[in-house]
């Protein structure tokens, strides 16, 4: 498949997934228009790489899919002078979109062999950052950041990653509730956080949070 037609697949991603929702972020948009998401994925999906759902990458995991992401972005609202710590790096789509709005990032991901291919996939951004972590436990050497992305769907938000958080920070993520992903935001103030659902979104699961203790519904 040539280059062209991923290019037209990316510009039916916008209009067909983003623009008709609530993705109106124009940041969001530029930025996910510019990353070829086809490079981060396995060669055999490259076909689907812009399809409505999670992308199969290897090692049990699957790409977030388009929609869940960008409706992650447009309600993190991110600056340019954000510190930001994602949570499941995968093989670094995310953390590229995230590298072109805010200014630094630091991915953290689990799987030994997505870590190395994040790693791989990102070596020409010099404002993010790899870490092969457990996902509830973050990276707290790099603390405290002023936004949280949790790039797929989890059981519960660990008390560890709202530590990370510095006090007038915000995180979003996505918690399984009876079955369904309910997307929310957290406005830390001082030492506790507060959350507010804004949409139910399809996402694929985080593995490393079953143990989690913290916010879940």
């Amino acid at each position: 498949m040539g280059h062209e037609n991923f290019k037209e697949m990316r510009k039916a991603m916008v209009v067909s997934q983003l623009r008709t929702t609530d993705v109106s972020d124009p940041r969001v948009i530029a930025a996910m228009s510019h990353v070829a998401r086809e490079d981060f994925v396995p060669a055999a999906s490259r076909s689907v790489a812009y399809s409505d759902r999670g992308v199969t990458i290897g090692d049990g995991r699957a790409l977030n899919a388009p929609l869940a992401t960008g409706r992650l972005l447009n309600t993190a609202e991110l600056k340019k002078d954000d510190n930001v710590l994602l949570i499941g790096a995968a093989t670094g789509y995310t953390a590229a979109v995230v590298a072109q709005l805010a200014g630094s990032v630091v991915a953290v991901e689990q799987s030994s062999k997505l870590a190395t291919k994040a790693k791989n996939n990102l070596s020409e951004l010099d404002n993010v950052q790899v870490e092969k972590a457990s996902h509830s436990d973050g990276f707290a050497e790099s603390a405290p950041y002023s936004v949280i992305i949790i790039d797929g769907t989890v059981d519960a938000i660990s008390n560890a990653l709202v530590e990370q958080l510095q006090p007038d920070g915000r995180l979003v993520g996505a918690i399984m509730d009876n079955g369904v992903a309910r997307l929310v935001i957290g406005h830390k103030a001082g030492g506790t956080i507060g959350y507010q659902y804004f949409a139910d979104c399809g996402g694929v699961a985080l593995p490393g949070f079953e143990q989690a203790k913290s916010f879940s519904f």
